[in-house]
């Protein structure tokens, strides 16, 4: 039997402008890969119709996140349109420990955290949409927001998108196949990077001894 390499999960970070396709694009790959776990995000906005508490979101009240806060356990956290998001740390630790890899759909402050506190672990993706036009399009078909939010979210997106330097890549979604198929690829050469793979020298060292 062929030796198998354990290595240590990743967390790969998805980013964009809302209603740029980064939700389609994070249950796509979900869909296609048993190995890729999302991060459930703790969240003190109210539940939108269809969402269910533990899956979408934990959903919590803002005394609640606070003691998460106060108590280190949150691995990232960040205010966005007057709410509170935070990651629980403890299910993250466990699945990378574990070799398994853990999906992020967060904005960029969440993105900056999780880069100073675990850099090494982190592959983070900025989606853009192709034109504004497309963004407000987009946003104003999802039907789950009214117009005075949709306004909002259009006057975000100039910010929000002035983060992409930060990130490791950059996919225009201009086509959701096309870009599914880039942050697929992305992940499986990440998956293969040897400062991932554990025992790796000692294997190596087996090969050379003739085991």
């Amino acid at each position: 039997m062929d030796a198998v390499l354990r290595r240590r999960g990743l967390m790969l970070v998805l980013s964009s402008p809302s209603g740029a396709g980064k939700t389609t694009i994070a249950r796509r790959l979900l869909a296609d890969d048993d190995n890729l776990s999302m991060s459930v995000s703790a969240t003190t906005r109210a539940k939108r119709p269809g969402e269910v508490s533990g899956v979408d979101y934990l959903f919590i009240d803002k005394t609640t996140f606070n003691l998460m806060l106060n108590r280190g356990e949150l691995l990232e956290h960040a205010r966005v349109f007057s709410n509170f998001y935070g990651t629980p740390r403890a299910p993250v630790d466990a699945a990378l420990s574990s070799g398994r890899d853990m999906l992020f759909d967060i904005d960029w402050q969440g993105t900056q955290q999780l880069r100073e506190a675990a850099r090494d672990d982190l592959v983070s993706i900025f989606i853009l949409p192709p034109s504004t036009r497309a963004l407000e399009e987009r946003l104003r078909k999802r039907a789950q927001d009214p117009p005075e939010v949709v306004a909002e979210r259009m006057s975000e997106a100039a910010d929000e998108m002035s983060h992409w330097p930060e990130y490791d890549y950059v996919i225009v979604n201009s086509d959701i196949d096309s870009s599914v198929m880039q942050v697929r690829a992305i992940l499986t050469a990440e998956r293969a990077r040897r400062d991932r793979l554990l025992g790796l020298g000692e294997f190596v060292r087996g090969l050379q001894a003739g085991h």
